[in-house]
Protein backbone atom coordinates (compact mmCIF):
# COMPACT_ATOMS: atom_id res chain seq x y z
CA UNK A 1 0.00 0.00 0.00
CA UNK A 2 0.97 3.60 -0.81
CA UNK A 3 0.31 6.90 0.13
CA UNK A 4 -2.68 7.01 -2.42
CA UNK A 5 -4.22 3.52 -1.16
CA UNK A 6 -4.32 5.75 2.21
CA UNK A 7 -5.39 8.62 0.65
CA UNK A 8 -8.51 6.39 -0.63
CA UNK A 9 -8.79 4.69 2.35
CA UNK A 10 -9.49 7.70 4.33
CA UNK A 11 -11.67 9.36 1.95
CA UNK A 12 -13.87 6.23 2.04
CA UNK A 13 -14.01 5.80 5.73
CA UNK A 14 -15.02 9.50 5.81
CA UNK A 15 -17.94 8.54 3.63
CA UNK A 16 -18.39 4.72 2.28
CA UNK A 17 -20.63 6.25 -0.52
CA UNK A 18 -18.10 8.03 -2.03
CA UNK A 19 -18.30 8.17 -5.74
CA UNK A 20 -14.89 7.35 -7.44
CA UNK A 21 -15.33 10.26 -9.36
CA UNK A 22 -15.22 12.50 -6.52
CA UNK A 23 -12.40 10.36 -5.00
CA UNK A 24 -10.27 10.63 -8.14
CA UNK A 25 -10.67 14.32 -8.31
CA UNK A 26 -9.37 14.38 -4.50
CA UNK A 27 -6.63 12.32 -5.20
CA UNK A 28 -5.69 13.77 -8.27
CA UNK A 29 -5.80 9.90 -10.21
CA UNK A 30 -7.98 9.06 -13.12
CA UNK A 31 -11.96 7.31 -11.86
CA UNK A 32 -10.54 4.18 -13.56
CA UNK A 33 -7.26 3.86 -11.26
CA UNK A 34 -8.98 4.96 -8.38
CA UNK A 35 -11.67 1.92 -9.27
CA UNK A 36 -8.76 -0.42 -9.87
CA UNK A 37 -7.19 0.78 -6.19
CA UNK A 38 -10.44 0.22 -4.50
CA UNK A 39 -10.96 -3.47 -5.99
CA UNK A 40 -7.14 -4.24 -4.93
CA UNK A 41 -7.82 -3.43 -1.06
CA UNK A 42 -10.74 -5.28 -1.09
CA UNK A 43 -9.16 -8.18 -2.60
CA UNK A 44 -6.12 -8.29 -0.22
CA UNK A 45 -8.36 -7.05 2.69
CA UNK A 46 -7.47 -3.54 4.04
CA UNK A 47 -11.42 -3.18 2.75
CA UNK A 48 -13.46 -5.69 4.89
CA UNK A 49 -16.69 -4.53 4.22
CA UNK A 50 -19.06 -0.94 3.48
CA UNK A 51 -21.34 -0.46 6.70
CA UNK A 52 -22.94 2.13 8.54
CA UNK A 53 -22.07 3.81 11.59
CA UNK A 54 -24.72 4.13 14.01
CA UNK A 55 -25.04 7.26 16.33
CA UNK A 56 -25.63 5.53 19.59
CA UNK A 57 -27.25 9.10 21.05
CA UNK A 58 -29.48 9.55 18.08
CA UNK A 59 -30.75 5.90 18.82
CA UNK A 60 -31.70 6.67 22.77
CA UNK A 61 -28.04 5.93 24.09
CA UNK A 62 -26.92 8.29 26.00
CA UNK A 63 -24.74 5.96 28.62
CA UNK A 64 -21.71 4.78 27.76
CA UNK A 65 -19.82 2.97 29.35
CA UNK A 66 -16.06 0.95 29.54
CA UNK A 67 -16.04 -2.51 31.80
CA UNK A 68 -13.31 -4.67 32.23
CA UNK A 69 -13.67 -8.29 33.08
CA UNK A 70 -11.64 -10.75 34.56
CA UNK A 71 -12.23 -14.35 34.39
CA UNK A 72 -11.54 -16.74 37.09
CA UNK A 73 -9.70 -19.57 34.48
CA UNK A 74 -9.05 -19.53 30.93
CA UNK A 75 -11.68 -22.32 30.40
CA UNK A 76 -14.23 -19.78 30.33
CA UNK A 77 -12.92 -18.02 27.60
CA UNK A 78 -15.34 -19.57 24.51
CA UNK A 79 -18.47 -19.43 26.82
CA UNK A 80 -18.11 -15.96 28.01
CA UNK A 81 -16.92 -14.41 24.31
CA UNK A 82 -20.76 -16.86 23.24
CA UNK A 83 -22.39 -15.11 26.28
CA UNK A 84 -21.07 -11.70 25.40
CA UNK A 85 -21.73 -11.91 21.56
CA UNK A 86 -25.68 -12.14 22.17
CA UNK A 87 -25.85 -8.61 24.02
CA UNK A 88 -26.98 -6.20 21.54
CA UNK A 89 -26.14 -2.71 24.08
CA UNK A 90 -22.01 -4.70 24.44
CA UNK A 91 -20.77 -2.69 21.05
CA UNK A 92 -17.46 -3.54 21.42
CA UNK A 93 -15.39 -6.85 22.94
CA UNK A 94 -11.56 -7.01 23.33
CA UNK A 95 -9.64 -9.55 24.95
CA UNK A 96 -6.48 -8.13 26.44
CA UNK A 97 -3.29 -8.98 28.16
CA UNK A 98 -2.76 -7.56 31.83
CA UNK A 99 -5.44 -7.39 35.09
CA UNK A 100 -7.99 -8.01 33.09
CA UNK A 101 -9.20 -10.12 30.53
CA UNK A 102 -11.44 -8.45 28.78
CA UNK A 103 -12.74 -4.97 27.95
CA UNK A 104 -16.14 -4.68 27.25
CA UNK A 105 -17.78 -1.22 25.34
CA UNK A 106 -21.53 -1.09 26.11
CA UNK A 107 -23.64 1.80 25.20
CA UNK A 108 -27.19 1.92 27.06
CA UNK A 109 -30.31 4.55 27.47
CA UNK A 110 -30.15 5.12 31.18
CA UNK A 111 -28.16 4.10 34.65
CA UNK A 112 -30.93 1.24 34.93
CA UNK A 113 -30.08 -0.37 31.76
CA UNK A 114 -26.92 -0.47 32.33
CA UNK A 115 -27.20 -1.51 35.57
CA UNK A 116 -29.10 -4.54 34.65
CA UNK A 117 -26.38 -5.31 31.93
CA UNK A 118 -23.37 -4.91 34.63
CA UNK A 119 -25.46 -8.07 37.20
CA UNK A 120 -25.87 -9.97 33.62
CA UNK A 121 -22.07 -9.50 32.78
CA UNK A 122 -21.28 -10.46 36.75
CA UNK A 123 -23.78 -13.57 36.76
CA UNK A 124 -22.04 -15.04 33.06
CA UNK A 125 -20.59 -18.31 34.64
CA UNK A 126 -16.48 -17.61 34.97
CA UNK A 127 -16.66 -13.70 36.04
CA UNK A 128 -14.25 -13.55 38.77
CA UNK A 129 -14.25 -9.15 38.65
CA UNK A 130 -15.35 -6.28 37.13
CA UNK A 131 -14.70 -3.00 37.04
CA UNK A 132 -16.48 -0.33 35.52
CA UNK A 133 -15.99 3.29 33.94
CA UNK A 134 -18.45 5.94 32.63
CA UNK A 135 -17.64 7.55 29.47
CA UNK A 136 -17.90 11.20 30.10
CA UNK A 137 -17.33 12.42 26.56
CA UNK A 138 -15.60 10.59 23.49
CA UNK A 139 -13.26 12.57 22.24
CA UNK A 140 -11.33 10.68 19.01
CA UNK A 141 -12.81 7.14 17.47
CA UNK A 142 -11.58 4.90 14.79
CA UNK A 143 -14.10 5.99 12.35
CA UNK A 144 -13.04 9.71 11.82
CA UNK A 145 -9.26 8.98 11.17
CA UNK A 146 -7.00 6.51 9.93
CA UNK A 147 -3.24 6.83 10.06
CA UNK A 148 -1.19 8.10 7.12
CA UNK A 149 2.39 6.08 6.88
CA UNK A 150 4.08 9.57 7.72
CA UNK A 151 1.23 10.29 10.60
CA UNK A 152 2.52 6.42 12.43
Amino acid sequence: MDQLDYQILKLLKENGRESASNISKKVRLSVSAVLDRIKKLEENGAIKCYTIIVDEKAMGNDMTAIMEISLENPKYYDSFTEAICRFDNVVDCYYMTGDFDFILKISCSCTEELDRMHRLIKNIQGVAATRTHFVLRQVKNIYSTIPLPNEK
